[in-house]
């Protein structure tokens, strides 16, 4: 077995050793952290790096970093919102803080209906990846059998279980990932001492175009937005510090790997196998690489599909409460999934979760903008620019971005 395999596996270890500790996961702050972190870097570590090389070729990390300023541009309105809008809404808001917070939480829903299917279409593709299958087919029958299983266990109470695994999946993931990174450093290290590193050329979608596809990839830096309804355990400014923590270290974390991956990035995107193609991209660390990263995505896919199938619940009940129950709430969010795994593939179903994602922005940015106009102060001002700006960007998103093609 290569050095780098058994460097990725002891730092995993040692990681997982860290992380794991009961005394750090019982600790507020680091829930704080963790949840939005979790969230940001979860699904889109495992296709960011195949999707950006296909689409930037040895420039995918400028791509990164600019997916990253978009989310912590999009989180600035949202942090806004956090101090500004949460205590309005304990009272009697306006009438137009109420209305925007209400289709603010219906497009929320509908983005965890995508993300569910992202999710766990991503979670199918890597289980079966473990017995060497690629099928498309496959893949959207294991999909729609996970479902089922999950629409009966919202329906007789049973989600608990599944949402027990979401801490140990949280820690498992970021352990492997800290792998990754100090086993690409090792081999990028030893490489470059022997002459032997180089960048591949690959062609690419220059221009519009490709700006066109990287706004359609929103949803890899999605997740920071958690931090807006973790208000039951923590206060607005923990909140809104730790957000930027862990947008941070997600930026951190994301172009670090883009850069230590590029040595590696391969020709393009497969027609089938794609979802997974982050498992071919680093078959140069060794024989742990396939393990590590089908263990970690079965764990955390499937409790991130979790906690957005109950997301969704809950903000369908929070808005139509008077028509809807939480049963059906489940219901609809498990029909909307299965419809989006058998007309879609993961590339087109990235980019409507993008979509979904951006839409909920928008309406924060609104909010905010508008929050931070009538405030009228000259203190505002750059406010007011600020999230001008990111509701431009959002609607921007909305009508240019396109998917990534094979």
């Amino acid at each position: 077995m290569a050095l780098s395999s058994y460097v990725l596996i002891a730092v995993a270890i040692a990681a997982a050793l860290v992380l794991l500790q009961p005394r750090l996961l019982r600790a507020g702050w680091w829930r704080a952290v963790v949840t939005p972190l979790a969230s940001i870097i979860g699904s889109g570590f495992l296709v960011a790096g195949p999707i950006l090389s296909h689409v930037a070729g040895k420039w995918a990390f400028i791509a990164m970093l600019v997916l990253c300023g978009m989310g912590y541009l999009f989180g600035s309105a949202v942090r806004y919102n956090i101090v500004h809008i949460e205590p309005k809404l304990k009272h009697t808001p306006s009438r137009r803080v109420a209305v925007l917070e209400q289709l603010s939480g219906l497009a929320l829903a509908f983005a965890y209906f995508v993300s569910v299917a992202y999710y766990l279409n991503l979670f199918s593709a890597f289980a079966l990846r473990g017995f060497g299958i690629t099928s498309e087919i496959w893949i959207k029958s294991v999909t729609s059998a996970v479902l089922l299983v999950l629409s009966i266990a919202g329906a007789t109470g049973g989600l608990r279980a599944f949402e027990r695994i979401e801490t140990l999946a949280v820690g498992l993931k970021l352990a492997v990932i800290a792998g990754l990174l100090v086993a690409l450093a090792q081999l990028d290290g030893a490489s470059l001492i022997g002459g032997t590193l180089s960048i591949p050329t690959i062609d690419h979608a220059a221009g519009w175009d490709e700006l066109r596809v990287v706004l359609g990839l929103v949803v890899l830096v999605q997740g920071f937005e958690t931090s807006r309804y973790l208000g039951a355990e923590h206060g607005p400014r923990v909140r809104v510090r730790t957000m930027v923590i862990a947008q941070v270290i997600a930026t951190g974390i994301y172009v670090a790997f883009i850069v230590l991956a590029t040595p590696y990035f391969g020709v393009g995107l497969k027609a089938e196998g794609g979802e997974t193609a982050i498992i071919d991209l680093l078959a140069p660390l060794g024989l742990a690489v396939a393990p590590a990263l089908i263990i970690a995505a079965l764990a955390s896919q499937l409790s991130a599909a979790v906690a957005d199938l109950n997301g969704s619940g809950g903000l369908l009940i929070e808005s139509l409460g008077k028509w809807l129950s939480l049963k059906w709430g489940y219901a609809v969010t498990i029909i909307v999934a299965l419809v989006i795994t058998w007309t879609a593939n993961i590339y087109e179903i990235i980019s409507y979760a993008s979509r979904a994602f951006v839409a909920y922005y928008a309406l924060q940015s609104l909010q905010a903008l508008m929050t931070a106009w009538f405030k009228g102060d000259n203190r505002n001002k750059w406010r007011v620019g600020l999230f001008g700006g990111s509701l431009f960007l959002a609607l921007a998103t909305l009508v240019f971005a396109q998917a990534a093609s094979v």
